[in-house]
């Protein structure tokens, strides 16, 4: 289950590339992208793990970590089952300066262990987190830990196409 942050991705972004190449990664589509509500966002995200046939791994950027972390603290034992597990790619930090306005319900960012296995992804010069601030959440949620070096927010202005090495992530969740 493919799931942006805030502003969807782009024809350039990864996912996007990934949805295109694989046919078992599908958009969740959310009704607003530019000023979400989380709240909005987890209702979408729990009807589509609700009317899953079988388990599924969230591939999310940015702001849908934060949607992750909320959802799996209010989501059902039957749904959380559902997901195998979650790989968390560049996770924006609702508090930091740079951080959008229009967004609401996002901060603050649970700090639970998710029920599920799960990856986080984290750069060295991403603008709207921290590598500190997403190394925290990683071990909040009992996340492996990647980082991936300098490559900004980890989106289209990435320049990084398919993403092999975030593929071969995606992969090693799958099983």
């Amino acid at each position: 289950m493919i799931l942006p942050g805030i502003g969807d991705s782009g024809p350039e972004h990864w996912q996007t590339r990934w949805e295109q190449m694989d046919p078992a990664c599908r958009r969740v589509r959310q009704a607003e992208w530019d000023a979400p509500r989380c709240a909005d966002w987890a209702a979408v995200l729990d009807a589509t793990v609700s009317a899953l046939d079988g388990p599924a791994v969230l591939v999310c950027h940015s702001s849908s970590c934060a949607l992750v972390a909320h959802w799996a603290r209010t989501a059902s034992a039957e749904n959380l089952a559902r997901i195998r597990g979650a790989l968390l790619v560049a996770p924006s930090d609702p508090d930091a300066p740079a951080y959008p306005a229009g967004p609401t319900g996002f901060a603050p960012v649970p700090r639970e262990r998710l029920p599920f296995r799960s990856i986080v992804v984290a750069s060295t010069n991403d603008e709207y987190v921290t590598l500190e601030r997403a190394r925290e959440y990683g071990q909040a949620w009992g996340s492996e830990f990647v980082n991936a070096g300098a490559l900004g927010h980890i989106n289209s202005a990435s320049g990084l196409g398919e993403w092999p090495q975030g593929y071969a992530l995606l992969r090693n969740l799958r099983g």
